[in-house]
């Protein structure tokens, strides 16, 4: 358990899921980044949304972090590459304002087409200027989206109940997916062409930045209009009011802006722009899926199991199919690792059966996390598991194999002459060794595990199991696996406690006791 910083507001329930999962939560809301640095140290976790700026300054005054979460979408305000370069995970809700983005992105279609802010204004003014905000139908209008991610295809889903005409622009997204949704698939030049609306639902990185600019404007069709509920700047501010004041683009509808917060801008005087303070994430059901979401990021990262919104995390979503075998590949890696005196240069993590038509790449940095913990003080983590491989000079990799020949699925970390497999067995998916160098077996794996190569002769278990006993160590599981040739067997044995040096050293002496290797030598 650990401390976890948190330092912007989130839902009361997200703080009571940390509080419930033993850490320690110290809010410190309103802190400057001289603040910040000295509060992250000694933190496992810190939790922040948009205010609060994550630098490399921030990262080293924190050496005890493991994980950064940010309880909203973007990461604008986190340095990723430094984390990652500290074993740091990232993470954020990138699903917990989906759909207020969404209707925030329709409320100002509307309104933009309505002129409602407008009228409002002027009603509370005093002046009944029905005729000078006369609007326009959104029926059989077209809107173009650009970015049919997750926003994108709520927006998508949202105007097609208004009777208008969708084309969108998203190189990676399928034409047949794209007419699922029944949206057109367009150029970006097709896009600005023939959209009376377009509404922007991409990241702001270097290719986004500045997207929807003069070139883009200047092949617009006349009056277009334009709606950025994204992140500011992919809608050139300057280019906009440029267009604005032509007469190229009809109106614009911001939520967001380049530099925030911005209460000064030339667009804020034109009639035909609407703008608000960034309230795509402001209801209080995205607020709350927010908080809940990170908390739950947040205690699954310091648990060190699978994180699914991790952003720095080379791996995929994992397959439903694989993810109870994310525990059993730890168990195995750091098995193996105990196993060998020094890790191979090369080693291979085996999926047979079902397992191995998945991406399974969390599953080999999950055998790699117990394969370095086993040789290493430094903390491993899904983060710097890589990194730590190629300092080493070490590779890991992947064999898949959609068969397997006694079981429905097998897992195995070999390499070096040596090897340790395993399988889940059950409804309960419970973890079982069932090879070891070869030998066949069969038991749990457990914490303080004995691995002994003897000679195949009568005796043996009850000599090992005396010299065991007469040390007052208990045993959990015992199994003993053959080779096949009569010559030699190994014995696994899962104690209840650890086995001192000096009791291995009793072992080793036993007559017919080739090797003993054990996890806590």
């Amino acid at each position: 358990m650990g401390r976890v910083l948190v330092a912007e507001e989130i839902a009361e329930t997200g703080l009571e899921k940390l509080r419930v999962a033993g850490h320690e939560v110290d809010v410190q809301l309103g802190l400057t980044p001289e603040q910040l640095a000295t509060a992250v140290e000694g933190a496992a976790a810190l939790i922040i949304r948009s205010a609060t700026t994550v630098t490399e300054q921030v990262l080293e005054a924190g050496p005890d972090l493991m994980v950064v979460g940010r309880a909203g979408v973007g990461l604008d305000n986190v340095d990723v590459d430094s984390a990652t370069k500290r074993g740091v995970m990232v993470v954020n809700a990138p699903q917990s304002n989906v759909v207020s983005a969404a209707e925030q992105t329709m409320a100002l279609i509307l309104a933009q087409a309505r002129n409602t802010p407008q009228a409002a204004a002027a009603l509370r003014d005093g002046r009944w200027e029905r005729s000078k905000w006369t609007g326009m139908e959104l029926h059989e209008k077209t809107l173009g989206i650009v970015g049919l991610g997750r926003i994108g295809k709520l927006v998508a889903q949202r105007a097609l109940a208004f009777g208008m005409r969708l084309v969108a622009y998203d190189p990676f997204i399928s034409a047949d997916r794209a007419r699922q949704l029944s949206v057109e698939l367009l150029e970006l030049d097709e896009l600005a062409a023939v959209a009376d609306i377009v509404t922007v639902h991409v990241a702001r990185t270097p290719e986004t930045t500045g997207l929807i600019g003069d070139d883009f404007l200047a092949k617009a069709k006349p009056g277009i209009r334009v709606i950025n509920v994204a992140r500011g700047g992919i809608v050139d501010e300057d280019a906009l009011l440029r267009g604005l004041q032509s007469g190229k683009v009809g109106a614009a509808a911001l939520d967001v802006f380049s530099s925030e917060p911005m209460t000064d801008s030339p667009l804020f005087a034109l009639p035909n722009v609407i703008a608000t303070p960034h309230l795509g994430a402001s209801t209080v059901e995205a607020q709350d899926k927010a908080g809940v979401t990170i908390a739950e990021q947040v205690n699954l990262a310091l648990a060190g199991e699978f994180v699914p919104f991790a952003v720095n995390v080379d791996a995929a979503e994992v397959a439903g199919t694989l993810r109870p075998y994310l525990p059993l590949a730890e168990q195995l890696g750091s098995l193996f690792g105990a196993m060998v005196s020094e890790l191979p240069s090369r080693i291979e993590v085996v999926f047979e059966g079902e397992i191995g038509g998945y991406d399974n790449r969390l599953a080999v940095l999950a055998a790699v996390k117990g394969l370095l913990a086993s040789h290493t003080d430094e903390p491993v983590s899904y983060v710097n598991a890589q990194s730590m491989l190629t300092e080493r000079n070490l590779d890991v990799s992947p064999v898949n194999t959609p068969t397997s020949q006694d079981f429905v699925n097998r897992l195995e970390v070999r390499g070096g002459g040596r090897s340790i497999a395993g399988t889940l067995l059950g409804l309960r998916n419970e973890a079982r060794l069932i090879e070891v160098d070869g030998h066949d077996v069969d038991l749990p794996p457990g914490e303080h595990m004995l691995v002994l190569r003897n000679d195949d002769r009568p005796g043996m278990i009850g000599r090992v199991g005396t010299a065991l006993g007469d040390a007052g160590i208990n045993i959990d599981d015992m199994d003993v696996g053959r080779d096949g040739t009569g010559v030699s067997a190994l014995m696994v044995i899962a104690a209840q406690q650890p086995v001192p040096a000096e009791v291995l050293g009793v072992l080793r002496t036993i007559d017919g006791v080739i090797s003993v290797d054990s996890l806590h030598e």
